[in-house]
């Protein structure tokens, strides 16, 4: 089983990109999005326990320079395999 967590992210304006390239070396961290509205960013976070979601995210995302707050979001349910298909491709063109 994996579990997912979406992780909605509020940082120092000037320190955006620095964060969001440190949240994304995290292992755990499978995206890190620049977005729109009330957060700067948006990390997915993909483990195989529930436990690792707390490591990763208090543990480690709270405790970078320029994260000011969090948001955490865990999924019940995947209804779509194309974010797990993506992770998962090496980039070849499939053959018809």
């Amino acid at each position: 089983m994996m579990v997912t967590a979406i992780v909605h992210i509020k940082a120092e304006v000037d320190r955006i990109p620095e964060v969001a390239e440190t949240i994304a070396d995290l292992d755990g961290v499978s995206e890190v999005y620049s977005i729109t509205g009330a957060h700067d960013l948006l990390a997915m976070v993909r483990v195989a326990a529930y436990e690792q979601v707390a490591e990763i995210v208090p543990g480690r995302i709270n405790k970078i320079p320029g994260v000011l707050e969090t948001e955490t979001h865990l999924a019940f349910r995947t209804y779509s395999k194309h974010d797990l298909d993506a992770a998962f491709s090496i980039g070849f063109p499939e053959s018809d």
